[in-house]
């Protein structure tokens, strides 16, 4: 496995696994269902992926969107593939909301709302909330 899927916990934060893809929960929540997708390839330019990883890229945008509009129904949803730390092909997924979110009695705000997510610092008091959030999206994948 690649340096980025390790960063962001593999194998402990997989929601879901594709043939060339994971889905994972972002450790820092910077919004309720902060995931990271990425992918497995050695590949660390977006145009090398193989034609196989970006055909199935499309059914991950597919699953992952579907999966947190049934969890915490979002306004909106951020793709971000930033790369400047981790070089590993990945995205950061952002749902986005105009409210505040409760989730395993831990409160969930978009501080960046309405503009750009606020990826820094999230509230310590998230992490609590990680295991329960985890077992709840892999739930509603398997609902898919």
């Amino acid at each position: 496995m690649n340096a980025t899927l390790n960063k962001f916990g593999w194998p402990d934060s997989v929601i879901r696994s594709y043939a060339h893809w994971h889905v994972l929960l972002r450790p820092a929540q910077a919004t309720l269902g902060s995931l990271v997708v990425v992918c497995e390839e050695p590949v660390t330019h977006f145009g090398a992926v193989s034609q196989a990883a970006f055909t199935e890229l499309a059914q991950v945008v597919a699953d992952c969107e579907r999966a947190l509009s049934q969890a915490f129904a979002y306004e909106r949803i951020n793709w971000l593939m930033l790369m400047m730390v981790d070089p590993d092909v990945h995205f950061h997924v952002i749902p986005r909301y105009s409210t505040e979110k409760q989730f395993a009695g831990v409160r969930f705000e978009d501080r960046g709302w309405p503009g750009p997510p606020a990826l820094d610092a999230p509230d310590p008091n998230i992490t609590q909330a990680l295991p329960a959030l985890r077992t709840h999206l892999q739930a509603v994948w398997r609902a898919l």
